[in-house]
Formats: structure tokens, C-alpha cells, sequence
């Protein structure tokens, strides 16, 4: 089954206030960047936690280290996939003692949080985990919640939400898709 474009919910400008409001609320929580690394979820919560560290970077003037996190082996769903799709994680920081803000595009049943919380774990014992997603859909299945939303977007379980990124569609945007009944994604 194929989906067609139902709304836009997010142009060029509101993705880049989303992610700016973002910047500037991860900075007051945390009394500053001190102490703080942002990790993105493979693909776009990786490109989007890039623009968090530049925000941050010009707001504060500090660098936060920045990682990215493929969660394709910790996933509940992996064994009904006979080819995960699998990308390189690279976290170069140590995350114990500090406060890692996962970051990805679209929050949705809370299984991918999970599976990021499990793979960070992997890699040292932070003292907190925050979460910072530019859409939250709802729908969830396991009580997670984000820290940090860029746009609540409400929408049915039939229906799909697609982030476009720059770095990786070309264009920023955000978009509900609704089934067409065809056989392409549009």
C-alpha cells in the first residue's frame, strides 16, 4: 500500500525554530552545556542532533560532543526483519557521568527510544537521558515521552509522518502521510 501527502505540518522555517526553541530549552534545563553530549538516532535524529550541537555552539559558545546511534540489533522487531538495514554507530565520548540527550525525528510507539536507551547503556552508564524529537505523533506503546518537541502533530495510527532533512532529502519539512491505496510512497 502506497501513501500520498495528507498535510505539510512543518516548512523549512518552523524545522529550523523547532530545532533553534530546542537548542535553547536542552541549554536551560542543563543550567548550560556543561556536561552535556547529544546523540542522534541513524538517520535523520543524527543530522538533526548536528544542527542541535551548532545551535548550542552559537548560543553558548561551547561544544558539546555529539555521537550517532544505530539501533538496528537492539530493535524488539529485529527477527521479523530478514535484512535490518544497518548503519555505523559512532560515539566518541565516554557517556558516563554526563547528561546524553538522544535525539531523533519522529516519536511515535516509543520502541525506538527504548532500543537507544538499551544501545547507549552498551557504551557507559549516563547520569541522565534526555529526549528530543522534532515531531512527537503519538500512539505510544511503552511510557516514554520527550523532554523536547519540536511539534506535536496528532494523527490516526494509519496514517505516517515523514521528516525531510536537507542533508538527506534535499529540503526541510515535515509531513502527514495518509494511505492512497497505490502502490508507491508519494
Amino acid at each position: 500500500m502506497g501513501y500520498r501527502t495528507k498535510a505539510e505540518v512543518m516548512d523549512a522555517t518552523a524545522v529550523d525554530r523547532a530545532v533553534t526553541r530546542i537548542a535553547h530549552e536542552v541549554l536551560e534545563a542543563n543550567k548550560g552545556a556543561s556536561g552535556v553530549a547529544l546523540v542522534g538516532i541513524v538517520t535523520r535524529g543524527a543530522a538533526l542532533a548536528q544542527r542541535l550541537a551548532a545551535q548550542v555552539s552559537g548560543i553558548e559558545g561551547a561544544q558539546v560532543p555529539v555521537g550517532t546511534l544505530d539501533i538496528s540489533f537492539y530493535r524488539d522487531d529485529v527477527g521479523s526483519s530478514l535484512h535490518p538495514e544497518v548503519h555505523r554507530t559512532d560515539i566518541p565520548f565516554d557517556p558516563t557521568g554526563r547528561t546524553v540527550v538522544l535525539v531523533d525525528d519522529v516519536l511515535f510507539t516509543g520502541r525506538t527510544i527504548r532500543a537507544a536507551m538499551d544501545a547507549i547503556m552498551d557504551y557507559g552508564r549516563p547520569d541522565c537521558i534526555q529526549l528530543a524529537v522534532l515531531v512527537d505523533r503519538g500512539h505510544r506503546e511503552l511510557p516514554i515521552r520527550a523532554d523536547y518537541v519540536g511539534k506535536n502533530v496528532p494523527t490516526s495510527r494509519k496514517e505516517r509522518v515523514k521528516v525531510f532533512l536537507t542533508e538527506i532529502d534535499g529540503r526541510d519539512g515535515a509531513e502527514i502521510l495518509e494511505e492512497s491505496g497505490e502502490g508507491a510512497l508519494t
